[in-house]
Order: C-alpha cells, then sequence, then structure tokens
C-alpha cells in the first residue's frame, strides 16, 4: 500500500523503515532534506516539498504526519487541507491534544476530507518490536489504512482481532489520541512507581541506618531479576534493567524530568470531570519538582524515558 509521511525524526523514520521492510511504499518529506535522502537509500521515495509529496501519490491519498504537537501539526494539516482532494485521508500519529482531533477533523470535512488520530505508542524500540496503535475517526477510513496499521502493529495470529495484533479503531475522531492521553498518564504512574522503589533499594546502605538494617544491594541484578517471571516485568523494567547495568549511579542524567503534554491532559481531564486520580497526578507533580532539585528516583525516570523514547533531558532551571 502507498501512503506519504510527513516528519521523518526519531518516530517517523522508524516508521517508514519498518513499512517499507514489509513491503509498503512510502513517500516521504522532512524539512530537513537529508532525513528524506536518507529515506530513500533506504528504499523510500523522497519528496522536496508538500507539494511534490502529494502529486506523487495516487488518489485516493494517505498521508500520515508525524511532526511535533501544537504548531507544527497545525501548520502541516492546514497546509495539506489546501493540497489535497475530496476522499483523501490525513492521519495525525504525534502526540496531539484530542480536541485539536475533534475541530480539525469538523474543518476538513468541510473540504471532504478524511481525518484519523492515531496515538502511537512504541518510541524508538517500535522499528524491531512494533508500534500499539489507537485510532480514532471514521471506521470505514480505519479500515481502508488496516494494512498500514497492521505493518505497524506488532502483529499476532492470523484471523485475531486487531487488539490482539496491537492496534485498534477506538472510536470517532478524537477518541484515539485521548486513549493515548491516557495511556500516557498511567505510562507516568508506572515509571513513578518503579523509580520510588529504586530510590528506597538504592539507600539502604544508608549510614544512617543500625548495621543490622543496612543490604548493600546490587539493584542492576535485581532489576533484571524482576524481569523474569517477576509480575511487576514490563518494557519500561527491560529499559531501566538496561540503564542500571551500564552505570547503577546513572552518572550520565541530572534527573530533570520534562513531560510532553499528555500527563497533564490527563489530570486536567480528571480535575474536569471529578474523577479521582491521585497516583497520576502525584507522578506528573513529582516531573515538576524534579526540575527544581533531583534525585536518584529521577534518574531512573530520565534513563526511561531515554530508553525508550530517546528523549533527551533539559537542563535544570
Amino acid at each position: 500500500m502507498q501512503i506519504g509521511l510527513i516528519g521523518l525524526g526519531r518516530m517517523g523514520a522508524n516508521i517508514a523503515r519498518r513499512l517499507i521492510g514489509r513491503g509498503h511504499s512510502v513517500i516521504g518529506f522532512d524539512e530537513t532534506m537529508a532525513a528524506a535522502q536518507t529515506l530513500a537509500s533506504e528504499g523510500g521515495t523522497a519528496a522536496k516539498s508538500l507539494e511534490a509529496l502529494v502529486e506523487a501519490l495516487t488518489p485516493p491519498r494517505n498521508v500520515w504526519v508525524m511532526v511535533p504537537a501544537g504548531e507544527p501539526t497545525e501548520k502541516t494539516i492546514e497546509r495539506l487541507a489546501i493540497l489535497l482532494k475530496p476522499g483523501d485521508a490525513i492521519i495525525d500519529g504525534g502526540n496531539t491534544f484530542w480536541r485539536d482531533d475533534v475541530r480539525r477533523a469538523k474543518a476538513l470535512k468541510a473540504r471532504g476530507l478524511h481525518h484519523l488520530d492515531a496515538g502511537t505508542s512504541g518510541g524508538v524500540l517500535g522499528r524491531e518490536a512494533g508500534y500499539c496503535l489507537m485510532i480514532g475517526g471514521e471506521p470505514e477510513i480505519a479500515k481502508r489504512l488496516a494494512p498500514i496499521f497492521a505493518a505497524m502493529a506488532p502483529g499476532g495470529e492470523r484471523g485475531t482481532s486487531p487488539a490482539t495484533q496491537g492496534w485498534l479503531h477506538v472510536g470517532p475522531n478524537g477518541a484515539g489520541h485521548f486513549v493515548k492521553m491516557i495511556h500516557n498518564g498511567i505510562e507516568y504512574g508506572m515509571m513513578q512507581a518503579y523509580a520510588e522503589g529504586f530510590q528506597i533499594l538504592k539507600e539502604t546502605d544508608a549510614a544512617a541506618l543500625p548495621d543490622d538494617e543496612r543490604f548493600k544491594l546490587d539493584i542492576a541484578a535485581i532489576a533484571e531479576l524482576w524481569r523474569h517471571g517477576s509480575i511487576v516485568s514490563s518494557t519500561l523494567l527491560d529499559v531501566t534493567a538496561k540503564a542500571l547495568q551500564g552505570d547503577t549511579d546513572l552518572k550520565e542524567f541530572s534527573g530533570v524530568v520534562e513531560d510532553t503534554g499528555e500527563g497533564r491532559w490527563t489530570v486536567q481531564t480528571a480535575v474536569e470531570r471529578a474523577i479521582p486520580a491521585p497516583v497520576l497526578t502525584t507522578a506528573l507533580f513529582a516531573r515538576f519538582r524534579s526540575r527544581r532539585e533531583g534525585n536518584f528516583a529521577d534518574k531512573v525516570i530520565s534513563a526511561m524515558r531515554k530508553g525508550f523514547g530517546g528523549h533527551v533531558e533539559a537542563r535544570r532551571k
């Protein structure tokens, strides 16, 4: 199947590579021409402009937008709305706020265009492991794109439901990014729980403790142990264990933990709807605190973020 892909950064380039490796035709555009040329050298087609990308696609066109949320996504979709023709579809795979999807879908529908919001989880690991996709929009258009979603997803046995394969149409416009927003809110809470646990393990050899209560623990080995058969095993634990194997003090990290928006939106949604979410709220506030004063737990979270998402720490303010 043919698809246009706008934005060839960490996620976009790996999505393109995964699709190409599974027999799909990818026409890519990026403001950095070198990124598009790299795609061309790996079996894709490089477009020199949005106009060239649209021109190269066969109707009905499908264009996947994978640029930063906010103004870059807004401007890209506005431009595509002018270039595309009725029946064409825009898929927003970034971390967009779900209410923006609802608004954009209405504007695009007036032009005869379709809009899908694709919550995309998998980070830098997705190229090999596959991406979990949460799709919002018209069911018929989601069905049209099913071969693309199936190729991006981890996959499963034939005949099983899309959910067991790693992708699912979850509802109308906005629902995909709404589900992804809650997914990331949960992620914040899970990461905070791991981080606090490892902080306690790290401080079990503190000089202030009685001698018979002091344990010098190999936390890298413990993290590896928990990966095998433990109920708390997960991909997050995998990347934590990998980071600790290299340096149990995580000297590479300062512990400044950024947030990309989804955690805030999750907490705001809970407040708007009077839904108790103390764990998710505390996890978000812990990230704010990390930017003022850090601890080992914050370094653990930074290590996780780099391990699964390729996120680089900002400087402490």
